[in-house]
């Protein structure tokens, strides 16, 4: 029996599933120059915020005459602004192939699986039904520090940080987030559409609240 054997039984790895924040640029035209233009603005808004952030590059709702990307050059733009694209999301031929010929993933298009649904003549239109209000949990409460690249989510609830919160860290809660160390991370309140939900933060640094 070799010796390595008995070594071989313990799992080297796992895989598991995470929810990454990751941004999806959705090109509405061909046109490197005015991107490079608008991104250059919008970066200098949030520099934290965009610095080597993750991204997808969604091509599948260009308008039909566009042309033919240039995917690495459009790839260029973007890392020169601190984004680093990880996939694109296509249905045009020409992109895929494109991809594939640099290596770089491709993802189905955005509503592949979705079909708009049209009322039949003379259908009386039904008012929407108010959706069911939300299941208040309870809140979510973090006592140790939360570091870069961990995301904390407090679901159907708010969240608070006892302690500090590093950059590249992010917190996501449905109701209100409470910071009482130094925030330097990202914060989003109310991510399910509660327009009352707020930040409260002792110490704000943060890379981005919303």
């Amino acid at each position: 029996m070799s010796q390595t054997e008995p070594l071989d039984q313990d799992p080297v790895f796992q895989l598991k599933g995470s929810m990454l924040a990751i941004t999806v640029l959705e090109l509405a035209r061909n046109d490197l120059d005015a991107l490079d233009r608008q991104l250059a603005a919008k970066v200098a808004l949030a520099p934290n915020f965009f610095n080597n952030a993750p991204l997808v590059l969604a091509l599948d709702k260009l308008p039909a005459g566009q042309g033919v990307i240039d995917l690495p050059g459009l790839m260029r733009v973007c890392r020169s602004h601190g984004l680093r694209t990880l996939a694109i999301r296509a249905s045009r031929i020409e992109d895929i192939a494109a991809a594939i010929a640099i290596e770089l993933p491709v993802l189905p298009p955005s509503g592949a699986r979705e079909r708009p649904l049209e009322p039949l003549v003379g259908e009386e239109k039904k008012k929407p039904e108010k959706p069911p209000e939300p299941t208040i949990k309870p809140t979510k409460i973090i006592t140790s520090p939360v570091r870069g690249g961990q995301q904390i989510y407090a679901q159907g609830g708010d969240l608070v940080v006892i302690s500090s919160v590093s950059p590249g860290a992010e917190l996501l809660a449905d109701g209100n987030i409470h910071v009482y160390g130094p925030m330097r991370g990202r914060a989003l309140a109310g991510i399910k559409g509660d327009t009352k939900a707020r930040i409260f933060c002792q110490q704000l640094t943060a890379e981005l609240v919303s």
